[in-house]
């Protein structure tokens, strides 16, 4: 997503993180462990990184190589704040740790670090680097609502509290991989909130986020050994997202929730687990630069430095952290600096980040068309594809604009989302692409491109997805289609939203469920007929409904069962009841679930 918006001018808070501090030194030197002030061994990589220029004011300083009970002292200090104490936590994982200082820095200051490990890139164990001139925070905005239209939700007898944005298949499945399909409605029209739908575009499962919410990046992933759900959701303005990054489990129930740090707010662009357990996610850092170099620029520039982080989700510490104001320069931009001052110029605008097979980290920035292939440790780049500054001769038809969700595979192999719309327009068609590296002769070669027919064009947004069977599926973005293509280029999926609505991203995952809710039922009595409404917001196994009925809600019996049809199921009674309530039934006849009891309703109300 890209856009200009105002930004309040309000200072950043950073009490959040600095009122949990406790004092742990005195006079500016923090004993942190009992391994004394030795030389530890090393190497020991270091975020911010030595020379950064735009670090928050809240900042921790990370260090990475070696437990934190071998960190000896360390000694932080402000140019303008002057000495600073704080403490140490420890990463899950051992392999490293945090301080935290009692204090936040002054902006514009240089702090100087001083310790006895072996850092990369600091001399003798010391280092420096500069805080940045803050610019506000982002706020709030009212999300998109797209206009009526006939059939736009989904509702439900039985699940009245559901306004489902409804999907149409335009070609059935054929060929598909196996799976259900995982998007994000931005556009309402009532609700908004991750969602899944069956492969012929039944409702499976929705969740509506709190008002005046977006949910984006819902997909399955792995986190600690299961399989899980995970998506991001807050506030979006100008395409930045402001708020949190979410793990619900296979019984829907949250299992953690991931905040971005260091001043960052978590933004809707990424939210990727790693193996080892961390988070890779998006944020954006409004802040003062001198663009005097760039046409329109000026000297005292309110821009978006653009951040990728890696985030312990056990502790919530940051354990790696990349700047696009550190490693990108501002000339790079193909995005013009907004006339307005009072606007941010998203120069970069980072959109996906991923840990690539190697272990390095590739992140997409949209508005310098470049995918950059970067070091774990050192946040050093490896390789930029694409832009201004690429590394590689792009061959015929491999060169892409305004691109979302760059993903790095084996064999040189990178796959990613072509917008080509920004503005300005360069390519007539949107698509995803499927590229070859060549890092020897550093050239890159188009293996495959997936096109909509007839041609769709998305200014934003957009993803595509490898599927074990070779297949890829393909979001668009901005534009409200859905597509799965085989391993030759051909349609074999395509779904639309009802109405003007779009998700971020698609996905298909095969996804197993067991909701700890109970299933939902209504009955309906009138015109001389009888009909319960079954339901189970999510469930996966279900395959028959059993409804039992009676005069009192202690005195049931079967009356009727029925196959399962889709998210809701309608069963027709040959006698009416007073009470009923339904079984959800799985396979072999076993109970999964039973719903509450329910009063006959009146057909109509």
């Amino acid at each position: 997503m890209n856009a200009s918006h105002p930004l309040r001018t309000r200072p950043r808070i950073a009490a959040v993180i600095v009122a949990a501090l406790a004092a742990a030194a005195v006079l500016g030197i923090a004993l942190l462990s009992a391994g004394g002030s030795h030389a530890a061994a090393g190497p020991v990589a270091v975020f911010p990184v030595p020379g950064a220029r735009f670090a928050a004011p809240s900042t921790q300083i990370t260090f990475r190589g070696i437990p934190a009970s071998q960190f000896g002292a360390i000694r932080v200090t402000g140019s303008k704040s002057g000495a600073h104490t704080g403490r140490v936590m420890s990463d899950s994982d051992g392999h490293g740790g945090s301080f935290l200082p009692a204090k936040p820095f002054s902006s514009g200051e240089k702090v100087t670090v001083t310790t006895g490990m072996n850092i990369t890139g600091a001399a003798a164990g010391t280092y420096t680097f500069n805080v940045a001139v803050p610019a506000g925070t982002i706020p709030a905005a009212a999300p998109l609502s797209a206009p009526r239209v006939r059939g736009d939700v989904a509702r439900f007898q039985s699940a009245p509290q559901l306004f489902a944005p409804a999907l149409s298949v335009n070609k059935l499945p054929r060929g598909t991989a196996p799976g259900d399909l995982f998007v994000g409605p931005q556009a309402g029209p009532v609700q908004r909130g991750p969602e899944i739908f069956g492969p012929y575009g039944g409702l499976i499962w929705f969740k509506s986020v709190p008002k005046g919410q977006s949910a984006t990046d819902f997909r399955v992933q792995t986190y600690r050994g299961k399989s899980v759900l995970t998506w991001w959701q807050g506030t979006v303005n100008g395409g930045v997202g402001t708020g949190t990054d979410e793990i619900y489990d296979s019984s829907y129930r949250p299992v953690a929730t991931v905040q971005g740090v260091n001043g960052i707010r978590a933004d809707l662009h990424e939210f990727q687990i790693t193996p080892q357990n961390t988070a890779l996610i998006t944020g954006y850092f409004p802040v003062y630069v001198n663009a005097s170099g760039v046409k329109g620029g000026s000297v005292h520039q309110l821009a978006y430095d653009s951040v990728a982080q890696e985030i312990d989700i056990a502790t919530g510490l940051v354990v790696w952290q990349w700047d696009s104001l550190d490693h990108v320069p501002l000339t790079a931009s193909y995005q013009f600096v907004p006339p307005n001052r009072g606007h941010p110029w998203d120069y970069f605008h980072i959109n996906s980040i991923q840990q690539a097979p190697d272990g390095s980290i590739v992140i997409s920035g949209r508005n310098t068309w470049s995918v950059t292939d970067i070091s774990q440790t050192t946040a050093a780049t490896v390789w930029t594809l694409g832009g201004k500054l690429t590394t590689f001769t792009m061959g015929p038809n491999t060169p892409f604009a305004f691109q979302h969700d760059a993903r790095l595979h084996a064999h040189g192999i990178v796959t990613l989302f072509d917008d080509g719309a920004g503005p300005p327009i360069v390519h007539k068609r949107s698509r995803g692409i499927t590229l070859r590296l060549d890092t020897v002769k550093k050239t890159a070669t188009l293996v495959l491109q997936d096109e909509h027919q007839p041609g769709i064009r998305a200014e934003f947004e957009g993803n595509v997805q490898d599927q074990p069977n070779g297949n890829q599926v393909v979001g668009w973005g901005g534009q409200p289609f859905i597509t799965e293509f085989n391993i030759k280029g051909r349609p074999v999926f395509d779904a639309h939203f009802v109405g003007a609505n779009s998700s971020y991203r698609a996905y298909r995952f095969v996804w197993n469920a067991s909701p700890k809710t109970r299933p939902s039922a209504a009955l309906h009595v009138g015109g001389g007929k009888a009909i319960a409404y079954a339901s189970w917001n999510g469930a996966t196994a279900v395959t028959r409904w059993q409804v039992l009925g009676g005069a009192s809600p202690s005195k049931l019996s079967v009356v009727a069962s029925a196959g399962k049809a889709a998210f809701e199921t309608a069963i027709k009674l040959r006698a009416a009841q007073t009470y009923i309530e339904v079984q959800a039934l799985d396979p072999h006849g076993h109970v999964l679930g039973t719903s509450k009891a329910v009063k006959v309703t009146p057909a109509g109300h």
